[in-house]
């Protein structure tokens, strides 16, 4: 399952860099299609933490404490200590993001480029830890559904990050290879989070729940802010729900 967890979130990763490839040929996206897409990947991670995640974390956790109200009391629980551990990485570490500028402590201390991979950095690394704990518990169909999904996800946010990226003066090689490497942060996220549940079965509720809440920190703390910024938020809304149902078929379909 460690492996499953690995490879998987792996190839979630690297779909970033393949959905920045774009940028090699100078295609351009006006900021409209780019809330558009950040939308969609909002969708997909809002389905993925409820289908994926939390309501499996609940059947987990009914199965293990034979309680209902305990098993909800864990999701809760493992809700509260994810969005806790992206917020207090938020206002720890030193980043910067693409339109609101400096965050965290003593952001100046940085070059701008480690500053943007810092802030993509803590916004990929719940997403392969999500991945890893999908395959924590044995069930690979799940951890399937998680991974095809995130990934499908990550190529437009791939694309985003490369034009952000290029719109701050870095050539267009440069600019997909950086988009590359945030993605490369999810396999990491992943063993630790397939080797974190393996460890024992007590802690694979709290651990599905944990990777929701730290997904939807970000996506109600990062992107739909980011979306909603330039008056494109009926485009954005629509890739939301969008993303959204695609995901949720998914799950359904592969799980």
């Amino acid at each position: 399952m460690i492996l499953w967890g690995f490879l998987a979130s792996m190839g979630a990763g690297l779909m970033t860099g393949i959905g920045a490839l774009p940028v090699l040929f100078g295609r351009e996206i006006t900021r409209r299609t780019n809330d558009m897409m950040l939308g969609f990947a909002a969708g997909v991670m809002i389905s993925a933490s409820f289908f994926s995640l939390i309501l499996p974390g609940i059947d987990h956790g009914e199965r293990i404490y034979g309680s209902v109200p305990m098993a909800a009391l864990a999701a809760g629980l493992g809700i509260a200590l994810g969005a806790a551990a992206v917020a207090a990485l938020n206002h720890l570490v030193p980043h910067e993001h693409f339109v609101s500028g400096p965050e965290g402590s003593d952001p100046g201390a940085l070059s701008k480029l480690w500053l943007f991979i810092l802030a993509i950095t803590i916004h990929n690394f719940p997403e392969g830890m999500a991945v890893g704990i999908g395959f924590g518990g044995g069930d690979v169909s799940n951890g399937m559904s998680l991974a095809t999904g995130i990934g499908l996800q990550n190529a437009p946010e791939g694309l985003a990050v490369a034009v952000a990226l290029r719109g701050q003066g870095y050539g267009r090689l440069r600019s997909v290879w950086i988009a590359l490497l945030t993605g490369l942060v999810e396999p990491l996220g992943g063993i630790l989070g397939v080797a974190g549940v393996t460890v024992s079965t007590y802690v694979l509720p709290v651990g599905l729940t944990f990777a929701a809440g730290a997904m939807m920190y970000i996506i109600s703390h990062e992107i739909i802010p980011e979306t909603h910024r330039h008056g494109h938020q009926n485009r954005a809304t629509t890739g939301l729900l969008a993303g959204l149902i695609l995901m949720m078929l998914l799950d359904v379909t592969l799980g």
